[in-house]
């Protein structure tokens, strides 16, 4: 079990030091500041962008700090 917590220390500790270098930045950690995702395509589907569902598009961070309080 040692190695599944350290695996899951690791990777929170990545997330929130993205978490950090978005703040710092004031973009969105979800979209990077872009306000929008774009899915992974296929041959089958065509790309498609749709608003970022943390920051409702803005692509600021105060918009997804309030968003993901809830």
């Amino acid at each position: 079990m040692g190695l599944f917590s350290y695996l899951s220390d690791w990777k929170s500790s990545l997330y929130e030091k993205k978490v950090a270098e978005a703040q710092s930045l004031g973009h969105c950690p979800d979209c990077n500041g872009k306000g929008f995702q774009i899915p992974i395509v296929n041959e089958y589907s065509y790309p498609e962008s749709y608003d970022c569902p943390g920051c409702n598009g803005t692509g600021s961070f105060s918009n997804w700090s309030q968003n993901s309080q809830i």
